[in-house]
């Protein structure tokens, strides 16, 4: 089984260098921080393929900046799959930036890195980063469209525009609905064709074939008419503050009724008969009740399965079994769930095995930190016998060339310790985000199996879209790639240094 864990191999991102006079001060320079971004990428196995180089920019905002937008710009096209920067306070100064920004990139599917707070959204503890930020975003959001919505009922009752243009056939006038001259005609032929042919489509078709076009000029459809026949503003009975939106997990937003003792009606002119108006809904209801026969089936694992030859696999109406429409591959519904458990409870090991692992990686960040202690003393120690050595050759205790010569070698072995420390907090930062996340990951998938069968069918789903890349079927094996989650090979692999560093 594969863990999809290098599903990011050879991405391209970017890194953003913006350093504060602060940082400076500390000794982080623009180098130091591209360094340590670099090491960082190198250690996920990504490509930096640009820098943004914002390192002498200051004020509160810097999405205006040019080196701003070229990054936006090169996330949107996919140039760049994501971002490396030192901390938040470096990507923005401000949280409507910084909610803008998190948003963008979460837009285009691009992922965000900072070093600083170990926030890496390309994994399963980094994504709450951006579950945290959409919360944000929409109380924002909702505390603006409560001030909004607040004073629609009261303009629906006054009579006045609540909001979007007017319905087809009329017009606001002094801000009240009145029939439009040129339309109105075209929308009671509307109501007329339809009640004769009972076709949407042939509505459309008779009234492009007359010229008639919609008012943005273009042809009319059967969705056109399917809307303007259900309107009752046609009747007399124009409806406002009667919708809203709502999440939607397919669309991102869907509009939805509100109770109907919400709806403000408002009495207008008709263009239609109330008769002609049910008459034509009464025929739109009876053929929507004849197409919607029953729910469509709903099956864990759809849009995840795949055949060993390449096709996708689907489950057929009455079959409950996953088939491929190439080779005619199949796999029942309940099998494949079955082995999806066995396959999980294998996966995560025992309780010694997972311990070694995370222990490991612990020890690595120590490790690396104690490296960067001894490097900060070693340069401590060369500024000092730089003082000394250049007091020498003042006093005139030491010949220029033996100045020469040693000054050089301390300054350069300076040099180097200023390049390694930004690159093993590189590895660090790496380090950190992985443990986080294969702990985050671990700790819940092994809950979940032992939930498994009380879980809905809602909640097995929304596991399978976090935790499962995909499953190819194929004739006597299956084969599963999940997110982020580190290999049986990798965890051995370290399970084996923990070993062998014991019996030394």
């Amino acid at each position: 089984m594969r863990d999809g864990s290098d599903k990011d191999v050879g991405h391209i991102v970017g890194i953003w260098i913006r350093v504060s006079t602060e940082d400076q001060a500390q000794g982080e320079s623009p180098e130091h921080h591209l360094e340590r971004a670099k090491m960082y990428a190198a250690a996920r196995g990504w490509i930096v393929g640009t820098v943004y180089d914002l390192s002498g920019v200051s004020g509160k905002s810097v999405v205006e900046h040019g080196e701003a937008q070229r990054m936006m710009e090169d996330v949107k096209s996919g140039r760049i799959r994501g971002l490396i920067f030192s901390k938040l306070a470096r990507l923005a100064r401000n949280t409507r930036e910084l909610l803008d920004f998190a948003e963008y990139f979460d837009r285009y599917g691009a992922d965000l890195v900072s070093l600083y707070e170990a926030i890496d959204t390309s994994t399963p503890s980094g994504r709450l980063f951006y579950t945290m930020i959409a919360a944000m975003a929409q109380w924002e959001r909702e505390e603006i469209a409560d001030r909004v919505a607040a004073s629609v009922p009261i303009r629906a009752k006054l009579g006045k525009n609540t909001g979007g243009p007017a319905s087809f056939g009329y017009d606001w006038i002094d801000g009240k609905l009145e029939p439009h001259p040129e339309e109105a005609p075209v929308r009671k032929l509307i109501y007329e064709l339809y009640l004769e042919h009972r076709r949407k489509k042939t509505v459309a078709q008779l009234l492009n074939e007359q010229g008639f076009r919609t008012r943005t000029g273009a042809k009319f459809s059967d969705t056109t008419i399917d809307r303007l026949l259900r309107d009752p503003t046609a009747k007399g009975e124009h409806r406002a503050n009667y919708t809203t939106q709502r999440p939607h997990k397919t669309n991102g937003k869907t509009w939805a009724y509100k109770p109907r003792d919400e709806w403000v009606i408002q009495k207008v002119e008709p263009v239609v008969s109330a008769s002609l108006w049910a008459e034509c809904n009464a025929i739109l209801e009876a053929q929507s009740a004849r197409r919607n026969v029953g729910p469509k089936g709903k099956y864990l694992f759809a849009g995840k399965t795949i055949c060993a030859c390449g096709g996708k696999m689907y489950v057929k109406t009455g079959t409950h079994k996953f088939a491929c429409g190439k080779c005619r591959n199949k796999m029942p519904v309940d099998d494949l769930e079955a082995v999806f458990r066995d396959e999980m409870k294998r996966f995560f090991w025992s309780e010694e095995d997972l311990s070694a692992f995370l222990a490991n990686a612990d020890q690595e960040i120590v490790d690396h930190s104690n490296q960067i202690e001894t490097l900060k003393a070693e340069k401590a120690q060369l500024k000092v016998e730089c003082d000394r050595i250049y007091r020498d050759y003042m006093d005139e205790t030491m010949s220029r060339e033996a100045f020469g010569e040693l000054y050089t070698e301390k300054k350069s072995r300076m040099k180097e310790i200023d390049t390694a420390i930004p690159q093993i907090m590189g590895k660090i930062d790496a380090l950190k985000v992985s443990r986080l996340s294969s702990e985050e990951v671990i700790s819940g998938a092994r809950d979940l199996y032992g939930r498994w069968d009380d879980l809905t069918f809602e909640d097995k789903v929304s596991i399978i879209e976090a935790i499962v890349e995909k499953i190819e079927i194929g004739e006597r094996d299956i084969e599963l790639s999940l997110h982020y989650v580190p290999s049986r090979e990798l965890a051995d692999e370290r399970q084996q240094e923990v070993t062998d560093s014991s019996r030394q």
